[in-house]
């Protein structure tokens, strides 16, 4: 019998029941026919400190993080990668051999690697881009926008005083602008991006007029239930180039997995219906 210890791995959230990591890593353990295993785990903030602490004597290798524990488990780690700390999140946690924890967020690298592979003409320095949204997931997007140098980001929220934060944190390429005003913004924008919950099953609608939207245009929404979003439907009529979000949900789980069981996994389509299964 081999001694050889079988690599496990995880999502923490509170609730997880909902997500699809489990199903996205194992379709890749399975392709691939790695030992090992990925399970979601339903932990209480309150308990999420020891829980962490105790995983890697349990076999883990590491773990994803989801809501509501993206900010705990980076104030948690041991070590902070830079974009983490610039995003001031952490999804993807990896256990080192004397049980530290090294934190880092691709959920940025996520979601540019979706939009070149979804809008492949797109380039960063094309023009313009909009951002409707200022939670945690427009700080990932923003990270990542302004390392791949577009030019200008007009950035509008609900609450513009969120949106200001943001632009205070992420530098000058950044202006706010006032919802109100968020049809009139996106006339002359090369990229369009939802990161809010707007939209989304259960949320109220984006209500933000698109007739403004040009051809050509690249339109990608994070949300991906629906897979199709009011968004990307008026879009698509409007004859610009869309990209949904679940593509982001399997671009940003590639680097966990690498660093987890050792293989670089492909994202095509045999994942996607994997995860939409």
């Amino acid at each position: 019998m081999s001694k050889a210890k079988i690599p496990l791995a995880g999502v923490i959230g509170h609730p997880v029941a909902h997500s699809k990591s489990p199903q996205l890593h194992g379709h890749w353990l399975k392709t691939y026919g790695l030992s090992g295993h990925y399970v979601p785990m339903d932990v209480s903030p309150d308990d999420l400190q020891d829980v962490l602490r105790a995983l890697p004597k349990a076999g883990f290798v590491g773990t994803n993080v989801t809501v509501p524990h993206k900010e705990a488990a980076l104030r948690l780690a041991d070590e902070v990668s830079d974009r983490a700390r610039k995003i001031g999140a952490a999804n993807t946690l990896v256990f080192q051999d004397d049980g530290r924890i090294h934190a880092d967020n691709t959920d940025g690298y996520g979601f540019l690697e979706n939009l070149r592979s979804g809008a492949p003409d797109w380039s960063p320095t094309d023009g313009p881009a909009v951002v409707f949204g200022a939670g945690g997931a427009a700080r990932a997007v923003l990270q990542a926008l302004v390392e791949a140098d577009v030019p200008e980001i007009l950035l509008t929220n609900r609450t513009r005083e969120r949106a200001e934060t943001l632009r205070d944190e992420f530098g000058p390429s950044i202006t706010v602008v006032d919802w109100v005003q968020a049809g009139n913004v996106i006339e002359d924008a090369e990229l369009v991006v939802n990161t809010s919950s707007l939209g989304m099953q259960g949320q109220p609608e984006l209500r933000v007029p698109l007739d403004g939207l040009q051809p050509g245009a690249v339109v990608t929404d994070l949300v991906y239930a629906p897979l199709k979003t009011h968004l990307l439907k008026t879009a698509e009529e409007a004859g610009c180039t869309t990209v949904d979000g679940l593509g982001m949900l399997l671009h940003q789980a590639v680097p966990g997995f690498e660093s987890w069981f050792g293989v670089r996994p492909e994202v095509n389509v045999d994942l996607r219906a994997a995860v939409l299964s």
